[in-house]
């Protein structure tokens, strides 16, 4: 992830705190029937991820993109894994230390200010990788999957989630309409969406065996309407009207030139 990054994810956490839930997790959760709040999906969430991943209790995991750390500290809180996590927002880091200090977690987590591309992880030295909505900062996608792997143990697990243009077609007709322009440089200063195909062509290539696919567009705009009420109630501002106009964009999106998967992918040779 590149610094123009850090024009979003380095703002004060307490923006994020006014509309994201308690854990602070800033993407998709997971809704089902019997779930009735946003804590509820973003935990439920942060479980199906660790399904995915196979986890049994103390694996060590690397968490690419770490946000304020709410993968970091369930994982190591609700599984005993071992985790480190990256993200060159130095503010994230700040805020992920003071819960890790809170919870007595020292011993399970730490965290690097680092952007992926200049990051090297240990070769062989993770059981399992996330990346939640950070490969859509990262250009260069072959080397992206090229050193998650040489990262990963053999029959390690990656699971990578990402915002995707429907096919190859839709970016082409929208990945420089005003929206889109929009949430790319005011918002996020860098990013690129990409068509899902793109993702699983550069799993393969790497060499990494693709062992599921699962679509959470449906999800995610629940998500997001949740994120929308919850700025609804906070004071006018203009990062409040930013956050807003790049959540309708998004949610506007879903199922017509965006859609939201999670691929599962394993190291097995």
């Amino acid at each position: 992830m590149t610094a123009a990054t850090n024009q979003h994810y380095d703002l004060d956490p307490e923006l994020f705190a006014r509309f994201l839930d308690p854990l602070r997790k800033y993407s998709s959760g997971l809704f089902e029937a019997d779930v009735t709040t946003l804590e509820q999906a973003q935990r439920r969430k942060l479980s199906f991820v660790a399904g995915q991943l196979r986890l049994m209790g103390g694996e060590r995991l690397l968490d690419v993109g770490c946000g304020w750390g709410s993968l970091l500290l369930f994982m190591a809180k609700e599984y005993g894994c071992r985790v480190t996590g990256i993200s060159p927002a130095a503010n994230q880091h700040e805020y992920i230390a003071s819960r890790v200090s809170a919870l007595g977690l020292e011993k399970l987590v730490t965290t690097e200010v680092a952007s992926f591309e200049t990051y090297e992880p240990q070769a062989r030295g993770y059981d399992a990788v996330t990346m939640l909505g950070s490969v859509v900062h990262i250009p260069d996608l072959d080397a992206v999957f090229a050193k998650i792997r040489r990262a990963l143990r053999p029959r390690g697990r990656l699971y990578l989630s990402e915002s995707c243009f429907r096919n190859a077609a839709i970016r082409d007709g929208f990945d420089e309409r005003p929206g889109t322009e929009f949430v790319r440089n005011s918002i996020f200063g860098n990013g690129e969406l990409r068509p899902l195909s793109e993702l699983v062509a550069g799993a393969e290539s790497a060499g990494f065996s693709v062992s599921a696919v699962h679509d959470l567009t449906d999800d995610y705009r629940r998500t997001i309407d949740c994120w929308i009420d919850n700025l609804r109630a906070q004071p006018e501002s203009p990062q409040r009207a930013d956050l807003m106009h790049y959540l309708e964009i998004a949610n506007a999106g879903w199922g017509y030139t965006t859609k939201h998967y999670a691929l599962v992918c394993s190291k097995t040779r």
